[in-house]
């Protein structure tokens, strides 16, 4: 029968005289911290392998001659990147909240692995016409669930078996297995490059690393399955647990804190990470290859700031992170983004990128636990990941769309104001923040 951690969930419950740990129970819960962690690179190496993969086997699934077929492509792209996420931010929510963030966390893991097996096997568009762009949709709605619900429950089951005092540290390994898992997928399309030449890579390559994506899933399912949960008993039998009536009727207030500065961090991070590639060649000339280059170190860097940052909210406070993140984020867009404009240096532009990526990582290496402690455990899941997801994709998911559309009609910098006005309402936002985490404390 799967052993239940306590978790302690008031502030009381939690203070400096609290049962220390066991060495057993520090090893079990640090492991407990790397076997959702490997899920959670999983599952974004997986969604990230089919952005890079795409420019290979797009022709075998779109041919320009069909119309249907490229209309099938856009509402691909727009179902699994924007609405999708939201649904799983909703559905794996109310799962992990009324069954458990065990269940939850392996139903999503086994489906991103289904979704990679089967674009991995899928015959082409020559083999079965119209079918295939449609079951390439189909998984690619499958991805986008199981990764609209993955950051929710991930960021709630860490926040709870993270060890006390070390909460920020831990949480903060989200982050780490989320960039570690768009690195990974650059790593073995890279490696295949080498190996392969474009018409093999056209041909079938494309499919080895969603083999590997798939092959992967099931090592982290495996893992998942031995994790222990962390709800109740009792919270799980709360009729009001993971229900939308429960969490806007008694706990709005934190929703849209939440949505508030998710907003502003969503937007600043893909600003960043995913639309920095592009503004590097669009609007400062820097050839693609180097951009990459240049991106591809800034990521790992990037990487290995979210521990340090993590801790650094250990130490002062989880609102004070988020406060230096609002105010250092407002400040500096415009300066950076200007000074990106007309850098010609690519040591230089790396210096700018992971000056902006390490005010972002205020925000990014508690983002989890921030949210997580602002809502009881009943609803803890649901209120996390469907405030992200919403988030995620209405400021996230268009942060590329509007910048180049700005840009194409002569108004770029235009775009550095935005991002610095949702820079703004992100501090305002963390104004409201408790000193001390309302539902999850956080000892020093």
């Amino acid at each position: 029968m799967a052993q239940t951690i306590t978790i302690p969930t008031s502030p009381a419950s939690s203070m400096s005289g609290a049962t220390p740990y066991s060495a057993a129970e520090k090893r079990h819960r640090i492991f407990s911290i790397m076997a959702a962690s490997s899920g959670n690179l999983v599952e974004w190496f997986d969604f990230y392998v089919y952005a890079f993969c795409a420019v290979y086997f797009a022709p075998s699934f779109f041919p320009k001659s069909d119309p249907t077929a490229q209309l099938l492509n856009t509402a691909g792209i727009f179902a699994a990147g924007f609405l999708m996420r939201p649904i799983g931010g909703w559905l794996f929510g109310r799962i992990a909240d009324r069954n458990g963030r065990k269940n939850s966390m392996v139903i999503s893991v086994a489906m991103m692995c289904g979704g990679s097996l089967l674009i991995a096997c899928l015959p082409t568009y020559d083999r079965i016409g119209a079918w295939a762009p449609a079951l390439l949709l189909l998984a690619r709605l499958f991805q986008g669930l199981s990764v609209g619900g993955e950051y929710g429950t991930t960021a709630t089951y860490m926040s709870e078996v993270a060890l006390r005092g070390q909460r920020g540290f831990f949480s903060s390994f989200q982050y780490v297995t989320l960039i570690g898992g768009q690195l990974l997928a650059v790593l073995v399309v890279v490696i295949l490059q080498q190996f392969l030449d474009e018409a093999e890579l056209r041909a079938w390559g494309w499919r080895i690393p969603f083999v590997v994506g798939a092959v992967t899933a099931v090592v982290a399912l495996l893992l998942r399955r031995t994790l222990h949960e962390t709800s109740t008993a009792e919270t799980r039998a709360n009729k009001e647990a993971g229900t939308l009536s429960h969490l806007f009727k008694h706990h709005k207030a934190a929703f849209f804190t939440v949505l508030g500065y998710t907003a502003g961090g969503s937007l600043i991070f893909y600003t960043f990470t995913t639309y920095m590639q592009k503004y590097l060649v669009n609007s400062a000339g820097m050839p693609i290859k180097t951009a990459s280059n240049v991106m591809t170190a800034c990521l790992f860097v990037y990487m290995c700031l979210q521990p340090l940052f993590g801790m650094l909210s250990d130490r002062i406070g989880r609102r004070n992170n988020m406060l230096l993140f609002g105010a250092l984020g407002a400040l500096a867009t415009v300066p950076i983004l200007t000074a990106l404009q007309g850098v010609s240096s690519p040591f230089w532009a790396g210096v700018l990128i992971v000056l902006a990526l390490a005010i972002v990582s205020f925000y990014t290496s508690i983002s989890g636990i921030v949210k997580a402690e602002m809502f009881p455990p009943e609803v803890r899941a649901l209120g996390v990941g469907l405030a992200y997801a919403v988030a995620n994709a209405v400021f996230g998911g268009s942060a590329e769309y509007v910048a180049l559309g700005l840009k194409s009609i002569g108004h770029e910098s235009v775009f550095y104001w935005y991002v610095t006005g949702m820079m703004v309402l992100a501090f305002l936002v963390s104004l409201r923040l408790p000193r001390e985490g309302k539902y999850l404390h956080h000892d020093h």
